[in-house]
Formats: structure tokens, sequence, C-alpha cells
């Protein structure tokens, strides 16, 4: 940001009359010198002097620094970069001036409430958001404003900020930003505000490393929700409550559809998959897989065109196949399995859980479908705004669609 950025009611370096650029006054011996007069009374402790002193002589130094050179503004910089209690129009004035002055004001002075810090995140530019980003006191309400900017340089700065506090705001939008961003999924995952509906969103532009991470650290085994809940699925089944239903579909152990073998051209899971290893992954059997797994076509679909290909392993151990059949499965969508992309794949079934598979499989399944508001057969709405809290936009960023 340039001077006449920053300040544009300030005089230019250089005025135009008539045609002839004349230079704007330097600053003579007497300026420098009530500069100096006027930082010492501003710079004054609260007891000494008294607070309307400091006002005027903070009103003044204001005036005169408009008209001054951008080092004059440096060195009242310097002077007050710990003086909490200099004037709070004048320090905000500083901390919107040129980025290596505004940093030195940005960097430690503690004078500067929410609003402040919130007005210059929405005022200045990238320099003043990661000067106040690295601050050791942010806030939630700040940390949104950050993200509310789209400033990914920004976002990063904060989230490298580890005494930063997040807001449940920021995440989303940060999450948000992140699929065209690369370089927030791997500070995200390190957040304890980031929760499993934002990791599980995330995988899908998440690179290997950060993939592998977000299945080992969000994934769940539901036992804690299998215990408190199992006495609930008779009463589901006497009452068919839609939206009781769906929730339960993410907690209950089973996951294949068994009902699905009576509308399927093969006698299982298996059976579908040795078929589609000869014939190839057509539209007709991703659909017959995606019911014998368990789960909607959009979902199959998302997991079987992923270029990273985690997610098969995944609904391959869920659904409890072998790993004969992780590798048939790879054929099946056309993918060589000599290459590092099945051994990195084949590393994910190894690892993860079967009941944690199985919980991030139905998440991807519940979210993909309920974001959208999506019906299935009974009529239930999905419900995962009420989870993310999100913007539709940002919805529709955050599931890759």
């Amino acid at each position: 940001m340039s001077d006449e950025t920053a300040f544009p009611g300030r005089s230019a370096e250089a005025a135009e009359q008539g045609g002839v650029v004349i230079p704007a006054a330097s600053d003579g011996f007497a300026r420098r010198t009530l500069l100096r007069r006027l930082m010492d009374v501003v710079a004054l402790p609260s007891s000494r002097g008294n607070i309307q002193d400091r006002a005027i002589a903070g009103d003044l130094l204001m005036e005169i620094l408009i008209e001054s050179d951008v080092s004059a503004r440096e060195l009242c910089a310097r002077r007050l970069r710990e003086m909490s209690q200099a004037p709070k129009r004048l320090l905000r004035f500083l901390a919107l001036d040129a980025p290596h002055v505004a940093q030195l004001i940005l960097a430690d002075n503690r004078a500067f409430d929410d609003a402040d810090l919130c007005q210059i995140v929405e005022k200045g530019g990238t320099p003043h958001r990661v000067a106040v980003a690295q601050r050791r006191d942010i806030g939630p309400a700040v940390a949104s404003a950050i993200a509310e900017s789209g400033d990914t340089v920004a976002m990063r700065a904060l989230l490298d900020n580890t005494q930063s506090k997040l807001s449940d705001r920021s995440v989303e939008l940060m999450v948000a930003a992140s699929r065209e961003a690369p370089a927030l999924p791997p500070l995200l995952i390190q957040r304890e505000e980031v929760r499993p509906a934002h990791a599980l969103a995330m995988f899908w532009w998440a690179g290997p490393v950060e993939r592998r991470q977000i299945l080992l650290r969000f994934s769940a085994e539901r036992t804690l929700l299998i215990d408190m809940c199992g006495d609930i699925f008779k009463l589901a089944l006497e009452e068919r409550d839609p939206v009781v239903r769906k929730s339960l579909q993410i907690i209950e152990r089973r996951q294949r559809d068994r009902s699905a073998i009576d509308r399927s051209d093969h006698a299982g899971l298996e059976a579908a998959i040795d078929a589609a290893a000869v014939e190839g992954m057509t539209p007709a059997a991703m659909m017959d897989i995606a019911a014998l797994s368990g789960v909607k076509a959009s979902t199959a679909e998302r997991i079987f065109k992923d270029a990273g290909g985690e997610g098969v392993a995944v609904l391959c151990k869920a659904t409890g196949l072998k790993r004969p059949y992780l590798r048939a499965f790879w054929k099946a969508l056309r993918r060589s399995d000599d290459g590092a992309d099945f051994a990195r794949v084949s590393e994910v079934y190894e690892t993860i859980a079967v009941a944690k598979a199985q919980t991030v499989l139905r998440y991807w399944n519940w979210s993909l479908v309920s974001a959208f508001g999506d019906t299935d057969e009974d009529g239930a709405t999905g419900f995962a705004r009420d989870l993310l809290r999100m913007d539709a936009a940002a919805a529709l960023t955050a599931f890759g669609r």
C-alpha cells in the first residue's frame, strides 16, 4: 500500500499547479522539534499530565504527521510502539500506515481492542492483516474478520499463530478457502477448533499426507454412540421416523445393505466388484456397487472419481472387503496396481480400522447428500447445514460440487 493509498487526505509529495510540479515543503528543524515534543507529551504515563493535554497533543501530532514524510511517521511509531495509553485515534492512524510503519504499532501495542483490529483488517492490505494475525491476543471476532477478508496469506499467518483463538465461523470460511489454497489444509488439521465436519470435507482436496492425518485423527469407532443409542434402533423400526433413521445410519454397526442384493444382478458386493474388474466401472456397475455398499450413488461417484484414491480404501475397509478385492476394485477403475498410488491406497486400507472406516464413509454419505437438501426414499431431508452452519456458497465449495 502506497502512502497515497493509505492516506488519501494527505498532501502529495509533489503538487501539480498550472503544469508546474512544486515539491512539498521538507520537514524543517522546527517541525522535527515540535514532533518530538508532542511525542514526549503523548508518551507520558497516565500518572503525569492530564488526559486532555495528551489528547490535544495527539490531535496536533496526527495533523503534522499527515503532512510529513514516512520517516517521521516511522519515528513516531517506534516511539509509541509499546505505549498503550497513547491516543487511540493516533494509534489507529499509524496502524493503517505504510506496512513497515504499521507493523511497528501492531506487533506489541496492547491498546487495540477487537473493534480496532477488525477495522484494520477491513481497511488495510495484506501486510496489515498479517501483522494483526501474528498478535498474541487474537480472539474469535478478529479471527472471523481475517477469514471473511478472503486473504489466504493472512489466514495462513492466523493458523500459524498457536495463541490465536478461532471462531466456528472463521474455521468454516477457511475450510472453504482451503480448496484453492493448498497451504491451508496442513495448518487447519492441526488446530483443535477443527471438527470432523471440517476435516472430512477438506479430505477431498487435501494432499496425501494430510489425508492420512485426517483419517487417523478425525475418524471414530462410534463405541459411545452405539452404547448410548442401542435401544433406539428397535423404536426406530416401530415408529419409522425418517430423521431418526438417517441419524442412526451413522451409528449402526452394519455397513452393507442386504436388501440391495435382491435388486442386484450379482450375488453380493464381491461378485459385483469381480464383474466390474472385467467389464469396467460402468454407470450401472457403480450404482450397483454403491447400493450393495450402503451408500448413495453420488457418494460412490465422488469416491470413484477422486484422483487420490484413498476413498476407495475407506470404502473397501468399511464394507469388510478382503485385500484381494481392493486390488480388483482398483482394476475396475482402470488404474495401475503396480505403482505408488496403489501402494499408498493399500497402506490406508491396512492402517484404518473397520469401525473407523465405516464412520468416515457414513459421514461422507450423509454430508454429500444432506448438504444439498436431497431426500431419500422416505422423503427425509438433510440437515448438514445445522452441523456446518455454512453459507450456501461455502457449503458448495466445501463439498467440492
